[in-house]
């Protein structure tokens, strides 16, 4: 009973992520490869796609959000 109360509590307190950190650090590693290839080949709407994705990850570790100021991102 005690296992079941805390998971609904970090459940609906949004405790639990989808996601293990690692999984989050990878994912984060491939968005900012992402925006440097979108970047060089000057694909605005990627880089937007990859910044957005970044700041999102960072947040969800609790990282400081990157600032992407060309794409009106800070």
């Amino acid at each position: 009973m005690k296992r079941q109360g805390l998971y609904r509590l970090m459940k609906h307190t949004n405790f639990m992520s989808q996601y293990t950190k690692g999984q989050s650090w990878g994912a984060l590693k491939k968005a900012w490869r992402g925006y440097k290839v979108a970047k060089v080949q000057k694909n605005m709407a990627d880089m937007k796609k990859y910044a957005e994705r970044i700041r999102t990850l960072q947040s969800e570790l609790g990282l400081v959000q990157a600032k992407f100021p060309e794409l009106g991102l800070n």
